[in-house]
């Protein structure tokens, strides 16, 4: 029976089929870079919101600490959005007809939430609690980042649960002293310790496991 390709097809096939992996390869990179970049998770983008609240002014400037807006962030899974009660009793003082802040008395005479616009999204199917993380010397910086240079707040972290397990792994690079997680300033070197041994320490002070089950985040 007589050939009927030529036998440079099969040198074509080889390329060809060689060529359909590099493609797919790259197309699956191209996926994965997407995937982690800005556009889709979000990370350093800032929103509009009812009123540009400063955290840099607030922490930063006047020395707020974070537990005196987000008053539930040591008890509950929630942190809790400060009331606006909480943000008249200083603006009944200090910038009382400030056109910026009507909004805010607009709430408060209505009795009426400030609708704000959500920063960090997590799944529905994803569980996450505040409590636990910040009652085991885990700061407010390590998912949130400085929080305190922030003149409007951004999202610091992916939310991805590679970014997650990064800590969820290798708890001992991330504690502090449970008196510092609310200091956004704090630093090991400023109590003359390395983070790693620090970190050793305080995994079995606070009885810290190194929890990777899905469970554990997937209820």
């Amino acid at each position: 029976m007589p050939q009927i390709f030529h036998r440079s097809f099969n040198t074509i096939s080889k390329v060809t089929i060689l060529g359909a992996v590099f493609i797919v390869a790259f197309l699956g990179w191209v996926l994965s870079v997407v995937a982690r970049s800005p556009y889709v998770t979000n990370i350093g983008i800032t929103r509009a919101q009812p009123v540009p609240f400063s955290h840099e002014h607030h922490v930063t400037g006047l020395g707020i600490d974070c537990r005196y807006c987000h008053t539930t962030v040591e008890r509950s899974a929630y942190p809790g959005m400060p009331q606006t009660k909480i943000c008249m009793n200083c603006h009944q003082q200090i910038w009382v007809g400030s056109d910026m802040l009507a909004p805010v008395r607009e709430s408060y005479r209505t009795g009426k939430s400030i609708e704000w616009s959500r920063i960090h999204q997590l799944a529905e199917f994803v569980y996450f609690d505040h409590s636990v993380h910040v009652n085991k010397g885990v700061s407010c910086a390590v998912c949130h980042g400085p929080v305190d240079q922030m003149p409007l707040m951004w999202q610091h972290g992916t939310l991805l649960m590679e970014w997650c397990l990064e800590c969820h792994r290798e708890p001992e690079r991330y504690l502090r002293p449970k008196e510092y997680v609310f200091d956004m300033t704090w630093t090991p070197d400023k109590i003359g310790r390395d983070q790693l041994e620090l970190g050793r320490e305080l995994l079995d002070q606070y009885h810290v496991q190194k929890l990777m089950h899905c469970s554990t985040c997937h209820r």
